[in-house]
């Protein structure tokens, strides 16, 4: 730990920009990309996973070893030069760090930690490290990796590892000689049928991946072992962020992230991937900046929603397809996922309550409204107890309640299995089959109320500031279902229900998603690919008529003929699209908070669901630079970029613009459209939202917006921060297909929108110093 003179000033980024490292895009890769980035304005690369991780592995979740930089990026001298580099061009770096969980990979040697637990058993070292119910597994680690029953498989000892196909297992020592029956069951693991994790598996794992296995952060000797790598990196100045992955899988977030800041510093920049649900708050004690942004992502595509449209959606899709309304589905997924994928969770927590009290825990968990306690809670969610006991006796949920609050172990796993079953329930279930609005279905979102009115934004943005101004915001992500540019385009369809009449085939619900998708995609390269992947992927995480473990190969087989060609919004709705994409935009970089931009989404991005949404990066560098000579945006592709540069570069270069909150209400017939906010330093941001209902209805006719005090001029655009005073450099100022602002434009007052969104759906004004 440092000692308090030596804490450097914490640092908060200006901007994030993620990249997502791999063997095909290495240190060295991004490191050619840091001049680009650079003039783009960010301030900090976010580097996913680094540490050494499976071979070939494309994203670096599945950690292998804490102590080694990943030889496949480019070695821990790769990442210290990219550091360099980033430096030299005035950037820092973020990572993305994995406390949660390891891999279980092949060969099994790569996680010496847990090679070392299946030779010598829970007398290892490394025991510690795992959360492992041996009494459970019968004095054993079940492993599920056999392609069948272990009676059908090729398991054969040779020396001193026990082969299976290219997998080889430890064998306990003294035990090679014997015959194989005998031999396998004096090992301290039982290589088993992979379908038995589902019920049988005794150790914590990511969700219900059985290939990541479950890390005791909550040991300070373990914390110290897996996180020396990386505050080294951060003592050295290498790094100067850390995201959190999933830190609801931790036994006590709190605990750890206490432990985290006391080993970093003040001085490093923490986020978490928190997802919290619509009217639940980030615990104020955590020691942290904020979360990594889900929470920004569900206010802003909200504000873009239309509430009336979207509940005609929601009537049109439940009478084409029959599934239940909102609130019905997610329970029915929840009761599905917990039974089934995650039997084996719930039966741990099962056999540390007791037999008389498993309906109730059960209950409890469906009816959970977040995603997990925290210890130190003073109650489990009332409304959870209150449902819960409808359905299990209220003297069962009392018992359960009582465990909670007296015993950290049962509290901790019932908590961690109640995030793992919020993720897989909702975002991997629910989310794919509720599906009336699919621009709603994100991470951190509320399919069953995707509209967010205007206020409700204001009063976000306005707590954000206050509590959280250095949390992070995003849009896209490597895990987001849709970009945001394909949720921009889908969130149209709320103002047109009618467009969705279109959707039919012999299964209406993969027909509706279909259609959805491709109108959100577009007319894009390999498009048909693209949608047939995608597609196949819902309907498996569907789990209506086929899934990832009970295939239906004869329906599979029709589901990319649901979408066989690319759809394209009329043009209409392509208008409406575009001032979706860069109102969107536009709030996520002027509002509260740490903007992120994903690899690419600088410009128009449109991605489906993972792998889609991770392939190689492209850079708009001749755009940009081709802008930033002067030249006009060609498309809204190049409008997004044009934005985006200049609010990036002046988040950079004028960080005191972004305190503070005020919303701007319009006033006029048309006011409702208008979502505009100050900076109260000195910048006003003015969006359109629902534009295809604004244009029905006549336009913005004499409808106003009242500005703060002060002459106000638009923010140049590729050239830049303003000149002297506020007033716009030597570039264009931010107008329709690069059409140059009037020397000398100015507001004060009130100013008609009329004039100022007549050419742009969005502005940005700055007050003259």
């Amino acid at each position: 730990m440092q000692p308090e003179t030596d804490v450097p000033t914490p640092v908060t980024p200006a901007s994030t920009y993620r990249l997502q490292l791999g063997p095909e895009f290495s240190f060295a890769a991004a490191g050619a990309a840091v001049p680009y980035l650079a003039s783009l304005g960010v301030s900090h690369l976010h580097l996913s996973p680094v540490l050494e991780a499976v071979p070939g592995s494309a994203h670096g979740y599945d950690v292998t070893d804490h102590s080694r930089v990943r030889a496949e990026l480019g070695g821990e001298a790769g990442l210290r030069e990219l550091a360099r580099l980033a430096r030299e061009h005035g950037l820092g770096l973020v990572l993305d760090i994995v406390p949660n969980h390891m891999a279980v990979p092949t060969p099994l040697r790569l996680n010496r930690p847990l090679w070392e637990v299946l030779r010598h058993g829970p007398d290892s070292p490394y025991a510690r490290w795992f959360d492992i119910d041996w009494e459970a597994g019968g004095g054993q680690l079940l492993l599920p990796v056999l392609a069948g029953p272990a009676e059908s498989c090729a398991l054969e000892a040779d020396g001193e590892v026990l082969r299976y196909g290219e997998q080889e297992f430890p064998l306990r020592e003294g035990t090679g000689g014997l015959a194989l029956p005998e031999l396998l069951a004096a090992q301290w693991y039982r290589p088993a049928w992979w379908r038995e994790a589902r019920t049988d598996l005794n150790y914590r794992r990511f969700f219900t991946i059985s290939d990541l296995i479950g890390v005791r952060v909550e040991d300070p000797e373990v914390f110290t072992a897996t996180h020396a790598k990386v505050l080294e990196l951060v003592r050295d100045g290498v790094v100067e962020g850390l995201r959190i992955d999933h830190v609801d899988g931790l036994a006590d977030p709190e605990e750890y992230l206490r432990r985290l800041r006391a080993a970093a510093g003040r001085g490093c920049w923490v986020v978490v991937e928190k997802i919290l649900a619509r009217h639940e708050r980030l615990p104020p004690a955590w020691p942290v900046a904020g979360t990594t942004g889900y929470d920004a992502l569900h206010r802003v595509d909200g504000v873009f929603t239309d509430p009336h449209g979207a509940a005609e959606l929601a009537l049109r899709y439940t009478e084409k397809t029959g599934i239940p309304q909102w609130e019905a589905t997610a329970a029915a997924c929840a009761r599905e996922v917990l039974t089934g994928d995650l039997a084996a969770e719930l039966a741990a927590l099962e056999r540390l309550a007791g037999p008389e009290l498993k309906a109730a825990v059960t209950e409890l968990l469906v009816c959970y409204p977040v995603y997990r306690p925290y210890p130190g809670d003073p109650e489990p969610a009332p409304q959870a107890v209150e449902r819960a006991a409808e359905a299990a006796g209220a003297a069962a949920v009392a018992g359960v309640r009582e465990l909670l609050l007296r015993d950290p172990s049962f509290a901790a796993r019932f908590a961690q299995t109640s995030a793992a079953l919020r993720a897989k329930s909702l975002e991997d279930r629910a989310f794919y089959r509720y599906a009336p609005l699919l621009s709603a279905t994100e991470v951190g979102g509320d399919p069953g109320s995707p509209a967010v009115p205007a206020q409700d934004f204001h009063a976000y943005c306005a707590a954000l500031e206050r509590d959280w101004p250095g949390s992070g915001t995003v849009l896209s992500t490597h895990d987001t279902k849709r970009s945001a540019d394909v949720r921009a385009r889908i969130a149209v369809l709320s103002q047109a229900p009618h467009l969705m009449d279109a959707a039919a085939g012999p299964d209406p619900q993969l027909a509706w998603v279909a259609r959805q998708t491709a109108l959100g995609l577009g007319e894009v390269p390999q498009a048909a690919p693209r949608l047939a992947g995608a597609l196949l992927k819902a309907v498996r995480e569907a789990a209506l008529r086929t899934s990832w473990t009970e295939p239906d190969e004869a329906y599979e087989a029709t589901v990319a003929g649901y979408a066989p060609r690319p759809l394209d919004l009329p043009p209409e709705l392509a208008e409406a699209a575009r001032a979706n994409l860069l109102g969107m935009a536009l709030l996520h970089l002027a509002m509260p908070g740490v903007p992120e931009v994903y690899q690419g989404a600088e410009t128009e991005y449109r991605a489906l669901v993972d792998p889609d949404n991770r392939r190689p990066a492209e850079f708009p560098r001749r755009a940009l630079a081709r802008l930033d000579a002067g030249a006009a945006p060609r498309d809204p592709a190049e409008e997004k970029l044009a934005l985006t540069a200049a609010l990036l570069r002046l988040r950079r270069d004028r960080p005191g613009l972004f305190t503070g909150y005020a919303p701007l209400p319009a006033r006029g017939p048309a006011a409702e459209h208008c979502l505009a906010f100050a900076r109260p330093p000195g910048l006003v941001a003015v969006a359109t939202r629902l534009s295809h209902r604004l244009a029905g209805a006549g336009g913005w006719r004499d409808t106003v917006l009242p500005l703060p005090p002060g002459r106000w001029r638009p923010l140049p655009v590729a050239g830049g921060a303003p000149g002297p005073g506020g007033a716009p450099g030597p570039h264009r100022a931010f107008a329709p297909h690069g059409a140059p602002g009037p020397d000398g434009t100015s507001y004060e007052g009130e100013v008609p929108l009329a004039g100022l969104l007549d050419a742009l759906p969005v502005s940005v004004l700055l007050r003259d110093e």
